[in-house]
């Protein structure tokens, strides 16, 4: 990874020119209450099975893994991409997180915030996630290609 450093007025800021990310730029669902499918499109810095988002999922506000979809292969030449997953058990009203997750990387990307009732959007401040969230199943066996 090619590092970049810019000096402006006597500050230095850091830069990479390759940045490793997983963003989530659209959540949408549909469904009824307890029984909803989101919809959920990534773009990212894929490169193959080396380098790809291997699931994305819904986390309650208490950092519970509510669902997780696990994406069996890799999305180079198609960015962005959406999948859909579910049936998720959750209230029209109930505030959720929706993040990816790269391989290698871990959790490196936006992070949309909202509900099935009013939406979701890119949120910056997030709550510290449980570290063994990560560790949870389900979790990919593989990448096909």
């Amino acid at each position: 990874m090619k590092k970049i450093i810019i000096l402006l007025f006597g500050l230095v800021t850091f830069s990479t020119a390759n940045t490793i990310r997983a963003d989530v730029t659209a959540v949408t669902t549909q469904g009824n209450s307890g029984a909803y499918t989101f919809k959920v499109t990534l773009k990212s810095t894929e490169t193959g099975c080396g380098q790809y988002a291997d699931w994305w999922e819904v986390v309650s506000e208490k950092g519970e893994l509510l669902y997780r979809r696990i994406l069996v292969h890799s999305h180079p030449d198609t960015q962005p991409f959406t999948r859909s997953g579910g049936k998720i058990s959750v209230k029209p009203s109930e505030m959720i997180y929706v993040r990816a997750h790269m391989n290698k990387e871990g959790y490196v990307g936006n992070v949309f915030k909202g509900s099935v009732h009013t939406g979701f959007e890119r949120v910056t401040n997030l709550p510290h996630f449980p570290k063994d969230l990560e560790k949870q199943e389900p979790l990919p066996t593989g990448c096909l290609f």
